[in-house]
């Protein structure tokens, strides 16, 4: 697997897997800020010049931008997440130059119009208003924030409307001045690409990036607690949230095998048992999320109200069981199966291995071959599942609850005995 890197004179990381089986190539510059990277008065802004940045530089309005790449048959796109914000394209091979040439635009020159400004705004608005209306959405913004109290990472990405009403272009300017800088970002391509060139066309295209450092963000410390919301759904929405480790931890792998084991498909432990046997939920599922310095465990399934008490006790049931009954080897190979698919199938998207070549960049500071992360997966076994849920099981519960609980007093009795290391639990 042909994986090059460089580094800029300015502190640009240039990274690049060489697929020559494909005729298109995916590219796109990766931020190491998001969310997390704001200030309480910024709450929303790393989004919001996501936003921003497809709406017209010194040489190109926001029209412009769109005409230019969609007339060569490529895309544009952009994501911010907690820590992190990337601006991506794909294109065909001989356009990679207008692709490099279009995103380095929209980092170095935005132009932040007034009127395009107050028209994304609304159309930030309008985001935050459907969010609201789904309670998937909704709940897991409670959860963060009942997980991460007062911090950057457990406020939603999207903002506030109050927050996003209130940002003028110098929030912009100075969170972008802040934080993009060359050392905090990677330019990444997978694809058709060639290394040697695709680095001089970085090297002619963003040299002005700053070399500066960028502020640390706020340390991510795990606290616990309750958040409900009455809206009245159909359905009860619970989200159960219990601290996991960070992915620089060694157990990180564990928790994701465990996460599978639990309740990454058909055949797992949570939904085979809460909706195949009883019926209790259309859709259960768990799954692990890793920062450099916490994580969480989250199951998330949702019922009718009245049996929300049934659903709750039915999972703390199931998270007792596997931790004092271990996993079997079948399950185990199962989820190994499935996470090694997941892996393989991957590495066939030159867009999903650009962004994990930024990330992997990133965040572990180099990118892990193939070979090792197979390599950690198998080297997880029963026992180590069984451990690390132990463990989980008797940090803080943040729980997270939309729609209306019926039976109140007996779904108290469920949260109760998450206070209950599982060995002892009723």
């Amino acid at each position: 697997m042909s994986v090059t890197k460089s580094t800029l004179s300015n502190g640009l990381t240039v990274v690049t897997h060489a697929m020559p089986e494909v005729e298109t190539v995916s590219l796109g510059i990766w931020v190491g800020a998001g969310s997390r990277s704001e200030q309480l008065s910024e709450h929303g802004v790393a989004h919001f010049l996501e936003h921003m940045a497809f709406k017209g530089t010194r040489r190109r309005s926001a029209r412009e931008i769109v005409e230019e790449i969609e007339a060569v048959g490529g895309d544009l796109n952009a994501a911010t997440s907690v820590d992190s914000t990337g601006y991506y394209a794909r294109v065909l091979q001989k356009d990679l130059p207008l692709a490099l040439d279009i995103l380095s635009d929209i980092i170095l020159e935005p132009r932040f119009d007034g009127g395009e400004l107050a028209r994304e705004r609304d159309v930030i608005l309008q985001e935050i208003a459907a969010s609201s209306d789904s309670p998937d959405d909704v709940a897991y913004d409670f959860l963060s924030e009942a997980a991460f109290p007062d911090q950057p990472v457990g406020r939603p990405i999207l903002g506030t409307a109050d927050s996003v009403c209130g940002f003028e272009r110098d929030h912009l300017r100075s969170y972008l001045s802040t934080h993009y800088h060359a050392p905090n970002m990677v330019l990444a391509a997978a694809g058709a690409v060639d290394h040697g060139t695709f680095v001089m066309e970085a090297e002619r295209r963003l040299p002005s990036l700053s070399s500066d450092g960028t502020p640390v963000p706020q340390k991510a410390v795990y606290g616990g607690g309750r958040r409900q919301s009455n809206k009245p759904f159909e359905q009860t929405h619970l989200m159960i949230g219990l601290e996991a480790p960070a992915y620089h931890q060694p157990d990180y792998f564990t928790s994701q095998i465990l996460a599978g084991a639990l309740g990454g498909g058909m055949s797992s432990r949570l939904f085979q048992e809460v909706r195949e046997r009883r019926g209790l939920c259309y859709s259960v599922y768990s799954f692990a999320t890793g920062l450099a310095d916490s994580g969480m465990f989250v199951v998330h399934a949702a019922g009718a109200p009245e049996k929300a008490h049934e659903l709750f006790s039915v999972i703390r049931d199931e998270l007792d069981r596997a931790a004092d009954a271990g996993f079997c080897e079948a399950e185990l190979g199962r989820v190994k199966a499935q996470m090694k698919m997941g892996l393989l199938a991957a590495l066939e998207s030159s867009s999903a291995r650009a962004e994990q070549l930024a990330r992997h960049t990133l965040f572990r500071g180099r990118v892990l071959p193939t070979a090792e992360l197979v390599e950690r997966i198998e080297a997880v076994d029963a026992a180590d599942l069984q451990t690390l849920l132990q463990k989980i099981l008797g940090t803080p519960l943040s729980l997270a609850t939309v729609g209306p609980v019926a039976n109140l007093g007996r779904f108290e009795a469920v949260a109760d005995r998450f206070t209950i290391p599982a060995s002892r639990a009723a």
